[in-house]
């Protein structure tokens, strides 16, 4: 079985191929790019490395948010549009538990992170041997999320690349029940999508949707201009 793992749900992207248990390649960008345009290229670029055929594929597997909007939507439908197309199975994976994967087997629980700004973050806590959900994924004012981490009285890990923006809170908060991962294990990696991905059952291609874990702006506005003309 050849597995695609596309993750653009964040600033990084990470892309990979695997042969059942094999990486046959992966690629990791953390740099500003606009990943409508750079993801489908970079692919068709890893496949032709590899010498893989689109009609050698056998899954796809996609980070489904939560994450940046515009990411989250390219990264679901490029995956959509190649497994409807080449009538594969799409097995869509959260995205904060692609980076937990990062720190699998920590002795505690780990805390992937996005920042969302105005001191709130995309989060949630897993269980550092299983990767099952302690608090489940969620947008929320991140201090107090904090709180509720360290009332559990474990040890808790941190990753992903905005873990820096708020390394100072974790620190007041949690003091020595935080410990963080090392700067290069904090980027997302599809390898480790893929591996989760295996252990999903596939989705409805057609209803598949992005996991958003919060509104978006315009979508707030509308509420709030509703609300004003309702009072």
């Amino acid at each position: 079985m050849i597995y695609l793992g596309i993750d653009t749900s964040n600033s990084p992207s990470a892309i990979a191929l695997m042969s059942d248990d094999t990486v046959l390649i992966e690629e990791i960008t953390n740099l500003k790019i606009n990943h409508s345009l750079t993801a489908m290229p970079a692919i068709e670029e890893m496949m032709k490395k590899a010498k893989v055929a689109p009609k050698d594929l056998t899954h796809i597997a996609v980070a489904e948010g939560p994450g940046s909007y515009t990411g989250v939507r390219i990264g679901l439908t490029i995956a959509k549009t190649l497994a409807w197309s080449l009538k594969l199975p799409l097995h869509m994976v959260s995205s904060l538990k692609v980076l937990a994967a990062n720190g699998q087997y920590f002795d505690g629980l780990i805390c992937p992170v996005m920042d969302a700004r105005r001191g709130t973050a995309f989060t949630a806590l897993y269980d550092g041997k299983t990767l099952e959900l302690v608090i489940e994924d969620q947008h929320s004012h991140f201090k107090e999320f904090l709180i509720k981490a360290k009332a559990l009285g474990k040890p808790v890990l941190f990753t992903g690349i905005d873990v820096s923006i708020h390394e100072e809170t974790i620190r007041e908060v949690l003091g020595s029940q935080a410990f963080f991962t090392a700067p290069q294990n904090r980027l997302p990696r599809a390898v480790n999508l893929i591996m989760l991905a295996k252990e999903v059952p596939a989705a409805d291609i057609h209803h598949a949707v992005p996991e958003y874990q919060r509104i978006t702006e315009a979508e707030a506005n509308y509420i709030k201009s509703q609300e004003g003309q309702s009072s």
